[in-house]
């Protein structure tokens, strides 16, 4: 039965979403049961899309990520796919009308990772941080106010400073693993084999007014939504103050983690202050 295949695709998603990241996956859990598949749908297809030019090295990157395109415009212009993640994410993408162009921007940001290695300008850095987090914010903010235009675009600006938010703090954090592992520098105007403490604020500073604008549309968000959102956004923003504590040489030579006791902290206060009608 199709019914039977469309629920091991999206079973399929919610284990990718599990296994990848166990902050994300925490944070989608406190979202309403009616939104919450839909959001481990746009995970598992957009974190498959990164493993591609990410991790198999040992593979031609380009050929996979070529036939995985192919792949996803098959899905969404047939309404099936075989690939499973690929089958839950056009459920989702026809569900609730994600536009094609923020599919296409994303998959824009991840053919860069294939060739480019460095993000020497504003406007090179700006164009990937919008297809590779910016848009992926959009389409959850679809799933987010299910479909409403109106909320849609009122929203729509907050989102995108928010999926850039959590880009740029995983950037920072990742530094060593991009830098090294990957060969890659994404932050401009930073020279990161001699990243001082100033050039590290800046950055820091950045993302907090990301952060500090994605906060005022988390407050507008419906309330299937609002608690799980504002779950990430602790989270992250948590991961952020430790990194702007944390010395510029010990970030490079570390991935720098919430602690585990940390996480269920955060989600406790962030529990009582949405109860308490704080957010």
């Amino acid at each position: 039965m199709k019914s039977i295949f469309d629920q091991v695709s999206h079973d399929c998603s919610k284990i990718v979403t599990q296994s990848y990241s166990t902050s994300f996956s925490l944070a989608t859990k406190m979202l309403h049961t009616s939104i919450r598949a839909d959001i481990y749908n746009i995970y598992g297809f957009v974190r498959f899309a990164d493993e591609i030019v990410d991790t198999f090295h040992d593979y031609d990157k380009t050929t996979l990520f070529n036939k995985f395109e192919q792949q996803l415009k098959a899905a969404i212009t047939d309404k099936i796919s075989l690939n499973p993640i690929l089958n839950a994410f056009q459920h989702t993408f026809h569900k609730y009308k994600i536009p094609y162009h923020l599919v296409e921007s994303f998959m824009k940001s991840m053919r860069m990772d294939l060739t480019k290695n460095c993000y020497r300008t504003d406007e090179e850095y700006k164009e990937y941080i919008y297809g590779s987090a910016d848009v992926v914010g959009l389409m959850c903010l679809k799933v987010f106010v299910k479909g409403d235009i109106t909320k849609y675009e009122q929203l729509k600006k907050p989102a995108m400073a928010l999926g850039s938010a959590f880009q740029k703090v995983n950037f920072l954090r990742d530094l060593k693993a991009d830098f090294e592992d990957l060969n890659r520098a994404y932050f401009p105007h930073a020279n990161l084999e001699e990243l001082d403490e100033d050039t590290k604020q800046k950055i820091v500073d950045e993302i907090k007014a990301d952060f500090n604008f994605g906060l005022s549309g988390i407050l507008q968000l419906p309330s299937e939504a609002k608690f799980g959102v504002y779950t990430a956004y602790k989270y992250y923003y948590k991961l952020l103050q430790i990194l702007q504590r944390t010395p510029s040489l010990e970030i490079k030579n570390a991935r720098i983690r919430v602690p585990n006791y940390e996480k269920f902290g955060l989600l406790a206060k962030s529990y009582v202050n949405y109860k308490l009608h704080l957010v």
